[in-house]
Formats: C-alpha cells, sequence, structure tokens
C-alpha cells in the first residue's frame, strides 16, 4: 500500500509503513539519520511543509535497515540502492521521477523480467502514451544499471530485457509556451524584486530550478552578462541574461545583501515552487520552470537563433529536446526570416 503526504506534491508516493515512521519516530531521530532540521523535520510531520526528496529517501532506507519482521525483498533493495547511485548530480525532480514509475513497475515486473511481460505490462497501463513512454525511460535506465557491473545484482552477463522492447511512441504534441507579453505580465504580478528576478532569469537564461537555486553572486559575471551554473550530472556551463534580469538581480541583491559564497535567494526548492504555483493560479498561465525553459528556447527560435546555437545557450545534451521544445514556432513565424536563395541579392 502507497500513501501520499499531506501538503506534497502530486506524484510523491511511498510505501504506507515508511509514512508511519514520520509519526513512530521522534523529531530528533528523524532529523539525526536524515540530516535535516528539527525545525523542518516538525513542520513536515505537523503537515505544514512537504518532505523533501532526501527526507523520502532516508525514511525507506531506515526502514530498509530496521524492518525485523521480514527480509527486503530484491527488488526493493535494488530500487534503494539504483536511487543511491543516481543521488549525485541529479535534480529533486529526476529523483521523484524514477521513485514514481519504479516503485510501480518493479514490483510487477520484478529484476528478470521477459521483454513479452515488459511490452504486456507497458500495453497494459490506462495512462496516455506519454504516460507510457515515461514508464519505459524509468525502466531502462534502470534496467541498463542493474544489468551492468555497477549494480552488484549478478546480471551482467545476461541480455538485458529492455534492450529488446520497441520504446512505445511518443505522441507529437505542441508543448506549452509562454509569449514575452505573458511574461512581462507574470513580471508585473510578481510581489517582490526576488520573484520577478526569478521570473526574467528563467525566461531570458533558460535555467533548470536546480540551476537556479544554487546560484552565488561570485558565480554572476555581470560585464559579460552570464551566469556561471552547475547543471545535469555536476557540469559547469555558462547561462546568458539581459538588461532586465539584470535590472532585477540588482534591485533584489542590494536588498537581500548575500555574502559571494551564499545563494542569492532567500528560498528554496518549495518556495520557488509554491511561488510560481500561485502566480499561475492568479494569471491563469503556465507557470514552473519547464514551461519557461520551453519559452527561451521558442523566443530565441522566434527571434531567429538556428537550434544548435539555442542548444548550446540552454546546455542541453543534444538537439532533439530543443526541437520538441520550439515545435511550436509556426511556419509564419520562420517565414520571415526566409530570402529566396535565387531572388534576393
Amino acid at each position: 500500500m502507497t500513501r501520499k503526504f499531506v501538503g506534497a506534491p502530486k506524484g510523491i508516493r511511498i510505501p504506507e509503513n515508511v509514512f508511519n515512521l514520520l509519526n513512530k519516530l521522534t523529531t530528533s531521530q528523524l532529523a539525526e539519520f536524515s540530516k535535516l532540521s528539527k525545525g523542518y523535520i516538525s513542520q513536515v510531520k505537523k503537515g505544514y511543509r512537504p518532505p523533501s526528496d532526501k527526507l523520502v529517501q532516508a525514511l525507506w532506507e531506515y526502514s530498509c535497515q530496521n524492518d525485523k519482521h521480514k527480509e527486503l525483498s530484491n527488488t526493493e533493495k535494488s530500487i534503494v540502492l539504483f536511487l543511491k547511485s543516481r543521488r549525485d548530480g541529479i535534480s529533486h525532480g529526476t529523483v521523484e521521477f524514477y521513485s514514481k514509475y519504479l516503485t510501480k513497475a518493479l514490483p510487477v515486473l520484478g529484476l528478470n523480467p521477459t521483454p513479452n511481460q515488459i511490452h504486456a505490462y507497458i500495453t497494459s497501463l490506462s495512462c496516455s502514451t506519454g504516460g507510457k513512454h515515461a514508464y519505459f525511460r524509468a525502466m531502462s535506465i534502470f534496467y541498463n544499471w542493474l544489468y551492468s557491473p555497477k549494480s552488484g545484482f549478478d546480471y551482467s552477463d545476461k541480455v538485458n530485457p529492455i534492450t529488446l522492447v520497441e520504446p512505445p511512441k511518443r505522441p507529437k504534441l505542441l508543448l506549452p509556451t509562454l509569449t514575452r507579453q505573458q511574461v512581462e505580465l507574470l513580471i508585473d504580478k510578481a510581489h517582490s524584486n526576488r520573484d520577478k528576478a526569478i521570473i526574467a532569469l528563467f525566461t531570458e537564461s533558460g535555467l533548470r530550478l536546480s540551476e537556479l537555486m544554487n546560484i552565488k553572486p561570485l558565480d554572476i559575471r555581470w560585464e559579460s552578462k552570464i551566469i556561471l551554473v552547475l547543471g545535469k550530472g555536476n557540469k559547469e556551463g555558462y547561462a546568458p541574461f539581459g538588461t532586465l534580469t539584470e535590472k532585477y538581480l540588482i534591485l533584489w541583491l542590494s536588498e537581500y545583501q548575500p555574502k559571494q559564497n551564499e545563494h542569492i535567494w532567500d528560498i528554496g526548492f518549495w518556495g520557488i515552487k509554491s511561488m510560481l504555483d500561485y502566480l499561475g493560479t492568479e494569471t491563469g498561465l503556465q507557470c514552473n520552470p519547464h514551461t519557461f525553459r520551453r519559452t527561451f528556447a521558442s523566443l530565441l527560435r522566434k527571434a531567429g537563433v538556428d537550434t544548435m546555437t539555442i542548444k548550446d545557450l540552454g546546455r542541453w545534451e543534444s538537439l532533439e529536446m530543443v526541437q520538441r521544445y520550439t515545435r511550436s514556432v509556426t511556419f509564419q513565424d520562420s517565414l520571415r526570416f526566409y530570402k529566396a536563395p535565387l531572388s534576393e541579392k
């Protein structure tokens, strides 16, 4: 049985016995093994704040290590070890993604399914084609790890079943983006210079939430308008920003005045998400980090920037995601930059 935390974002579910640890253990015990503050743990226990991925993972591992009534199954062990192996360099959202799909699929499929069983399981799902593709992606990464020597399980000399399964065809949907006017409306509705700076920076830099959260004053190169960021897989890169972001960053930093090696925001992951959710509800617009990242790519494409350049500016690994994000750029948008090769001089 699984259960959802009070106040947790949609999709964060963990086993009932793990959930019960929140009530069973004291605040001091929880803080000790999770390495989180007592104040934060107290707020989670009272339902005032959602649990972080770090706390969920710590609860799960504690449950696995201290359950005296049953032996932990290989499937449960594999999920714990897999998430441990992924912990460094991945975002909250990525941990949530793996947890959500693997805790549903693996108890059904086990560790050594046949390709036909995997295919039948995906086909039987009642979710959308996009949802089925998400299941496939999570299982593909998991089984590739499991059937490698890195996992420590005795599967490295066997055929990985996921390699013999065709992925579900992902629908080519037009993913939602914002217009410049809509972004300006969100900035206008934002209640502080901090929130205005966050929205402008998301849009002008194409930052992921994990990248934006960890910016420090010493990372900002004001002369060249670029920011040193730590992206996926702990890879360093640079993100550009414009004069609008510069304006609100200067206003906010003059108010907050962080030290050079401190984060420039006074809120974290959940604080930023809550602020964006509130603005989205108030304006009726899509207001989340993924939408801003798509908007960054689409606005550049509409301005005539080629996809390879957008890929480099947004620190994407391949062109595929850029092409998905800019699919909303219409033929008419592109036609403005057309010059007939035989007619124009």
